[in-house]
């Protein structure tokens, strides 16, 4: 798969890398636990090299997080065995290999991920089915159709070259849209910038 390939030559970097806007993190972080609880059970799509998971671990039962690439979960898992953190499961597949039950999860952390896949729309109706009522789904993604819409045309050569990911360009209004269309209401939204990601926590309608 190509975009496992990219991810994996990339995780060593990807590792060291420090976040972009460390304050905009922060905030997201903060108002993720402001809904998390002990007895919960999350899963975090796309978490890369598992930095925040970690972080949220101390604040729910426990944390299933998954990743396409092998390498990113490797990196992951050596961080919560350094750490003994016993309370997060690392898994390398992929969102449409993954099998989970309906209305089992409390919360769903989908975080710079959306905006990588093929079919957004399915994904959030599987989230949406997965989690039980009211339970709640955290994104932030970057809405490239606001402020880079020409991001259509380059995209897809540099994802033909193997220069980058797949990348779909879409609007904050088309991705609440495809949210409020799978079940979910609106629960918080926050975007620093015009051009930066859109941090949404939506909450599936019961």
């Amino acid at each position: 798969m190509q975009a496992s390939k990219f991810w994996d030559n990339i995780a060593e970097r990807y590792a060291k890398r420090p976040v972009a806007d460390e304050e905009s993190y922060q905030k997201k972080l903060t108002v993720t636990q402001g809904y998390l609880q002990p007895d919960m059970d999350v899963l975090e799509l796309g978490c890369g090299t598992g930095s925040t998971a970690i972080i949220h671990a101390p604040f729910v039962k426990h944390i299933l997080a998954i990743d396409i690439s092998a390498k990113m979960i490797a990196i992951a898992q050596n961080k919560v065995d350094a750490q003994s953190i016993n309370n997060i499961t690392f898994k390398c597949t992929s969102i449409d290999e993954l099998s989970m039950s309906d209305n089992t999860l409390d919360v769903v952390l989908g975080l710079s991920i959306l905006h990588l896949l093929e079919n957004r729309e399915v994904t959030i109706a599987k989230v949406h089915n997965m989690l039980k009522p009211n339970g709640i789904f955290v994104t932030s993604t970057a809405c490239l159709g606001d402020s880079m819409k020409f991001f259509k045309i380059i995209g897809p050569i540099g994802k033909f070259f193997g220069l980058m990911p797949l990348v779909k360009v879409f609007t904050v209004k088309e991705l609440v849209d495809s949210l409020t269309d799978a079940g979910f209401s609106i629960d918080y939204q926050w975007q620093p910038k015009k051009s930066e990601a859109v941090f949404i926590v939506a909450k599936k309608v019961a």
